[in-house]
Parts: C-alpha cells; structure tokens; sequence
C-alpha cells in the first residue's frame, strides 16, 4: 500500500467512559475527584463516548458539567438508550428518542455522533434480519440528519449486506466498524469500501468481555497485548484518511484491560505521536 496522504488532523481517538477510579494516578492526579475527572481526560484526549446514556438519557446538569469541565474543541459521543435499541428494539419509542436528542443537544459544538448499538439478536429474541431491516427502515427517518450525525452497530454479520448498506447511505448513517469476536476481521473491512456509508467513519475496539473478565476485574492496565491486533487496523483507518473522510475510533476497557494505553498505541502508529 502506498503512503497515506490522508490529513490525520482528521482522527480523533479516545476510550467509551471515563469514569473508573482505577485511572488515577495515570490519566488523573492523585486525589482527582469523579468529578473533575473529564476536565483532566480532556487535557490527553480529543474526545470520548459516553457509555451512561446506554442505561438512560443523563441528567441535564449532568450534561451541563461534562460541557463545562471541557474546551470548545473536545468532542462527545454517545451511545443511544438501550430502551431504544434493545428493549423496544425501535418500535414505539419516538418519546425516548426524542428525550435523548433533546438532553445531548446542550453539548452543543462538542456533540458528536449518536451510537446505535444493538445486540446481537440469536433465533430466541424472534428478530431475524428481515423483521430488523424493517424496523430500522421506519426508524432512520426519525433521525434529524441536518443537525446530528448517526451511527449504527451490529453484532450479526451476516447482517451486513447490500440492503443494510443501502438503507444507512439513504439516510446518511455511518456503519460501525468494531473490533469484536463475533465480526468479520480488519482486513474484511479494509476490502469493501461500500461499508462507509456516511461521510464520516467510526471504530470500535470492544474486545471479548466475558474472557477478559476471567482475567481482570480491574481497568488500569494491559493484560492483553493487543498491539498486533491494533495494527491490523491501520490499513482501514489510512484509506479512509485517503479519501480526507472524518474518523472517530474508540476504545473499550475490555479490550486489553486499559484503554488510554490502547489509544497510545494506535496513536503512535498512525504517526499522530
């Protein structure tokens, strides 16, 4: 492959949360408060995904705190409520979304993309691919595309055909890419270009949790070289920034147990340290 031209002011890499207490000492000072611990993530990184709006849409002055405590330039993203994607499963749930649109639009110029996260949905959840295409048809045009940008994750593979493409590009949505033990690989990723379906692209390293959990319960450091497995992942991410496309990339603690360390590395391999 040649050299990458791509403008790597154009990445942003950060972790999904930030709030375990098991980085002071490393990302925090000593004594930091959980409070005050965005104010200092933001003085390392360019952004971050909020993982709390999964479990419901936070608090106003919740919001009002993270936009206060971080400068103009700092970027949120957010996973969209699990009541939407996951309890609901996209039927009647306009309320919800409304509600989680309204809370994140006071982070004004720091919002970021709004995640879609959905399961990974086995015969007995009784959502095969057809009834879930169906549904997230009716669903994309609820979504105010000229004022937020919008991602979708899948954890079904298979799922990953020419219709799914099709209805995200329609609606300007961008397709998750995510590094998972259930998905295709990097190189799978590298090689189909009509997988950007957005005008922006978005990674997520979220590693295998159930067998990480065998090993730490603890989130302040690498249990798991993953440096190779990052690697891999640089192809994708140059040919992107070849085509001077937009990327957020994100890294899950149960990737290799510490996240800030995993975005260090990619880091310095995409030549931004």
């Amino acid at each position: 492959m040649p050299p990458s031209t791509g403008s790597t002011s154009q990445v942003r890499l950060g972790t999904c949360s930030w709030s375990t207490s098991d980085w002071v000492g490393k990302v925090y000072l000593p004594g930091t408060k959980p409070v005050d611990y965005i104010a200092q993530y933001a003085q390392r990184f360019k952004t971050v995904e909020v993982d709390s709006s999964f479990y419901g849409t936070p608090r106003i002055g919740t919001i009002e705190g993270w936009r206060d405590r971080t400068p103009p330039e700092f970027i949120f993203s957010a996973k969209a409520p699990q009541v939407i994607t996951h309890d609901k499963m996209l039927l009647d749930c306009q309320r919800e979304l409304q509600e989680f649109l309204n809370a994140m639009t006071l982070l004004g110029d720091r919002l970021g993309p709004l995640v879609f996260q959905f399961p990974y949905y086995s015969k007995k959840t009784g959502v095969d691919e057809k009834t879930f295409l169906t549904r997230l048809d009716a669903f994309l045009p609820l979504l105010p595309r000229d004022s937020h940008r919008f991602v979708v994750e899948v954890r079904n593979k298979a799922w990953i055909t020419k219709r799914l493409l099709a209805l995200l590009r329609e609606h300007h949505v961008t397709l998750a890419f995510i590094d998972h033990p259930w998905m295709h690989s990097p190189e799978w990723f590298s090689r189909h270009e009509e997988l950007l379906t957005g005008d922006f692209a978005y990674f997520r390293w979220l590693g295998d949790r159930y067998g990480i959990e065998k090993l730490t319960k603890t989130w302040g450091e690498h249990v798991i070289d993953r440096r190779n497995d990052i690697a891999r992942w640089v192809p994708a991410i140059k040919q992107i920034l070849d085509k001077e496309i937009p990327v957020f990339g994100y890294f899950n603690s149960h990737y290799s147990g510490y996240a800030p360390g995993d975005v260090e590395i990619l880091s310095e391999l995409l030549g931004l340290r």
